[in-house]
Formats: structure tokens, C-alpha cells, sequence
């Protein structure tokens, strides 16, 4: 017994395939429109947040080894004190002039450490002091980007749980819509979703013209057999018979509600 063969479906068809995929993803498109911008805005947000992180702790890993270095040299200066103190006490008991210069030079090795460490004494303060203000500056601007976080994210999860189910409802019945298109229609429709600013792939003839550019005669003839795809000569968009646009969107309400 021969197995029948699946009819293969006509321009028109694919016509109004292509009209019922245009028509949910415009729907998709308004519901994304009603998210705007806010998205984008969080991420940039975020990113922000991460470099002013990043930003905060190296100022306070330089803050803290100012004071290391700070807390070193006091060190220092005190041992310095103790030595010189010590080599003076010596001074006074030496037996020659040999072991005066010595020790001379140890109490000037002494001087010029105390003065090294007086000068990183001097920077450490200086720079703690200059971290102490930037951290301070990223910390209120950390404080102010997390309030603006959570507000934007408290609006778009609003946004979201309003057209949750929508979206996921128009998701499956997109798939429906996709398989009805041929394969060869549905790559140039993706093509010119992905090119055209505002995603309309697919167009009514309205008064002589889609989507603000005339159409010829000859070509409007063309389009209101619908047996053939027309595309713009402008824009590549696809052109449909008025009439079979709004027939087709019509027949998608009967049946779900878009």
C-alpha cells in the first residue's frame, strides 16, 4: 500500500507562515520594548560596581602596606636611637683615635638610617592619607550604585514576572510557527530579522506602498496574487497582500490571544 505523500505547501502558505512568525515575534518585540533599556543599564552597572571593587581593594593593599612600612621605620628609628646612644657611652672609653672614628662612623651610619626612615615615615602618612580619601570617595560611590542597582533590578523583575508567562507561552507557539515555514524562507526571514532596525522582516502592502517606500504597479500586481515571494526593492523586507496579512493575524486570535 503506497504511504501518501505530504502535500507540499503553496506560496500562499508560506505566506501566511511567514505573516504568523512576523506577527508573535512583533509581539516579542513589545515585550522586550517594555524592559527598554534596563538590561544594558544593570550590566554596565555591574561592570562598574566590579572595577570600583577592584579599585577599593588595591587602595586598601596599599594602605596597609604604608603602615607596614610606616610601623617598620619607627622600628628602625628606635634601634638607630638605641645604637647611637650606645656607640657615644663606647666613645667615651676608647684608647685611640682609630677607635673614635669607628664608631664615628657607625653613630653617622646611624643618623642617615633615622633619616631614611623619618623620609618613608613621611610618604607612608602621606599616602595613607591619600588612600584613606579615595577609599572613602569609592565607598559612597559603591553605596550609591548599589541603591541604583537594586532599584533597576526590582523594576526589570517587576517587568519581568508581568510578562513571564506571556513570553513563554509566545515561545511555543513560535516554534509551531517556525515549522510551518520552509527552511529556505526561514533563513532569509532570520537574515532580515537580524538586519532591519526594528525586526519587521514582514509587511503589508498598505495604499501602494510597505514600510514608507512606494511600491511599482507591476509589482503590486505581483503581490496581491501571492504567487510568488516579493521582497522590497529598498529594504529586501517581505511584501504581502493587505488582505492576507490582516486574514491571517485575525485566524491567530480566534485561536490564542495575541
Amino acid at each position: 500500500m503506497a504511504t501518501a505523500q505530504k502535500k507540499r505547501p503553496s506560496v500562499e502558505d508560506q505566506l501566511r507562515a511567514l505573516v504568523r512568525l512576523q506577527h508573535i515575534d512583533n509581539r516579542i518585540d513589545q515585550i522586550h520594548k517594555l524592559r527598554g533599556d534596563l538590561p544594558e543599564e544593570i550590566r554596565d552597572l555591574e561592570d562598574e560596581k566590579a572595577g570600583l571593587e577592584t579599585r577599593l581593594e588595591n587602595y586598601e593593599e596599599e594602605m596597609q602596606e604604608s603602615k607596614v612600612a610606616k610601623r617598620q621605620a619607627e622600628l628602625d628609628i628606635k634601634e638607630a636611637e638605641g645604637l647611637i646612644d650606645k656607640y657615644e657611652e663606647q666613645q667615651l672609653e676608647v684608647r685611640n683615635n682609630r677607635e673614635y672614628d669607628a664608631l664615628t662612623k657607625e653613630i653617622e651610619s646611624q643618623k642617615e638610617r633615622i633619616e631614611e626612615a623619618e623620609e618613608t615615615i613621611e610618604e607612608s602618612e602621606e599616602t595613607i592619607e591619600s588612600r584613606e580619601a579615595a577609599i572613602e570617595e569609592t565607598q559612597e560611590r559603591l553605596d550609591e550604585l548599589e541603591e541604583v542597582l537594586d532599584e533597576k533590578r526590582a523594576k526589570l523583575e517587576e517587568v519581568r514576572q508581568d510578562t513571564e508567562e506571556e513570553e513563554s507561552k509566545l515561545g511555543e507557539i513560535r516554534e509551531e510557527a517556525e515549522e510551518e515555514v520552509g527552511s529556505r524562507y526561514l533563513k532569509a526571514y532570520s537574515k532580515l530579522r537580524d538586519r532591519l532596525r526594528d525586526g519587521r522582516a514582514v509587511v503589508p502592502l498598505k495604499r501602494g506602498a510597505a514600510a514608507g517606500f512606494a511600491v511599482p504597479p507591476q509589482r503590486q500586481v505581483e503581490i496581491r496574487k501571492r504567487k510568488n515571494i516579493v521582497a522590497c526593492e529598498h529594504t529586501g523586507r517581505i511584501i504581502v497582500d493587505q488582505d492576507l496579512y490582516n486574514e491571517t493575524i485575525d485566524e491567530m486570535k480566534e485561536k490564542v490571544d495575541l
